[in-house]
């Protein structure tokens, strides 16, 4: 019998997730096992799924322990959703580097707002990681965590288990890309590599026909360029489009944010690159989603059995079926791109049987994409081994590596907010000496 685990049950991708799982066709019972350390939000998502079981009909349990050891054992699939201490760090890490100039949107993946993301998420994440060692070995992990390509990284240097990191950004982005065209979803065609939130539409074609120029023209009308500013922006320079949201991607090169006038011209509100965005608006969405699914728990809201588009029911259902599914992942390089590093992670697209995941051979980016990526994957590699190593110093070094950061501040200027920083987390981000 099927037993799929999900770690961080708290998360609002529960919901979606199971959903997506227990419409299934074909799957139609097995374990579902919960685990949050929040005991209220775990209870409140133990009642959800149940519910979601009921109104599919289908015969899946679920379990539920604040205590993972004593949930997760024989999970053939574990999905990691996991928050550490962000409703206590989300503000320091948004203030902080402002004072020193470095005005993030999203700040979760890089810039200072990652760097201390991965720093308070590995600890917790590697002994999780342990535990499915030795509890379920033969698992799958399916991990959502951000920063996706830190996460991801570390987890292929402390275990042989397999782990894919998932994002939507490729399916949301590839589907922005449809309506921008105005062509059908099914019938456009696009090739597509990079890394995580910096992945590469480097072909986009309709009916053979080069799609590039029919878009630069397109953002010629300045409501359509408002719908993704730095993306279209960044586009008409680098000659591609790119993976997830305009707000996102301004923080992962130096050209954007480093002067009030570019954001200005190049960033509205909201995931279009609003300075705070996510600090000043993520504990609220966390408050929010937890009131939406009590009042769905009491039958004020419905619970609707509509798909996400998610790849993790996908995954699963390619190998518990072995039904061949194409997904796009983040898993280790190992060549898939030539020109990035072979030891880091990289998003591909990858078939999925009853094997597992088995990512494609891309090829090589342009050069100019690919240096993009690897001054990213850089950061993401001292990131994971200043944990790893418990070396404070390397977790500075990677943020004086930072395109961002970089491109605002002096290497004295990073070093004083790395220890204010550090100063101000002390207690959420590990042994780092």
């Amino acid at each position: 019998m099927i037993k799929i685990s999900i770690i961080g049950a708290g998360s609002a991708f529960t919901q979606e997730i199971i959903v997506d799982i227990l419409t299934i066709d074909g799957i139609d019972e097995g374990i579902i096992a919960l685990v949050d350390i929040d005991a209220e939000r775990l209870e409140i998502a133990h009642k959800l799924v149940e519910m979601i079981v009921e109104k599919t009909g289908k015969k899946w349990t679920v379990e539920s322990s604040t205590n993972r050891r004593e949930v997760i054992v024989n999970s053939d699939f574990v999905i990691n959703q996991i928050e550490v201490a962000g409703l206590s760090t989300v503000k320091m890490e948004y203030e902080i580097p402002l004072k020193y100039g470095v005005k993030q949107c999203i700040g979760d993946t890089l810039g200072p707002g990652g760097l201390f993301k991965t720093l308070r998420t590995l600890p917790a994440w590697l002994e999780i990681v342990e535990d499915i060692e030795e509890l379920s070995p033969n698992a799958t992990i399916l991990n959502y965590t951000n920063p996706m390509s830190a996460v991801t990284l570390a987890t292929t240097k402390v275990t042989s288990i397999p782990v894919i990191g998932l994002c939507h950004s490729i399916q949301n982005t590839s589907q922005d890309l449809a309506k921008y065209l105005d062509v059908p979803y099914e019938e456009l065609k696009w090739k597509s590599a990079g890394i995580n939130h910096m992945s590469w539409f480097v072909e986009l074609t309709h009916n053979g026909k080069d799609m590039y120029p029919v878009l630069k023209e397109k953002i010629k009308d300045p409501n359509l360029l408002a719908k993704d500013p730095v993306k279209f922006d960044a586009m008409k320079y680098l000659g591609a489009f790119v993976s997830e949201s305009s707000g996102h991607f301004s923080e992962y090169v130096p050209y954007y944010r480093k002067r009030q006038d570019l954001i200005d011209i190049h960033c509205s509100t909201g995931y279009n690159g609003g300075t705070g965005f996510y600090a000043n608006n993520w504990p609220t969405w966390r408050k929010e989603n937890d009131e939406i699914i009590r009042k769905k728990l009491t039958g004020e809201e419905d619970i609707e059995l509509t798909p996400s588009g998610e790849y993790a029911a996908v995954i699963i259902e390619g190998i518990v079926k072995n039904s061949p599914k194409v997904i796009y992942g983040n898993v280790l390089n190992q060549g898939l791109i030539e020109n990035l590093p072979v030891d880091g992670v990289v998003e591909v697209a990858s078939l999925v049987d009853q094997n597992g995941v088995h990512p494609c051979r891309f090829g090589r980016l342009p050069e100019h994409l690919a240096a993009l990526c690897r001054s990213n994957m850089a950061f993401f590699e001292l990131a994971v081994n200043a944990v790893l190593n418990k070396d404070k110093e390397m977790a500075m070094h990677a943020l004086m590596l930072d395109p961002l950061t970089a491109a605002i501040c002096s290497l004295g200027e990073i070093k004083n907010m790395f220890e204010e920083l550090f100063l101000a987390e002390r207690e959420y981000i590990g042994d780092l000496k």
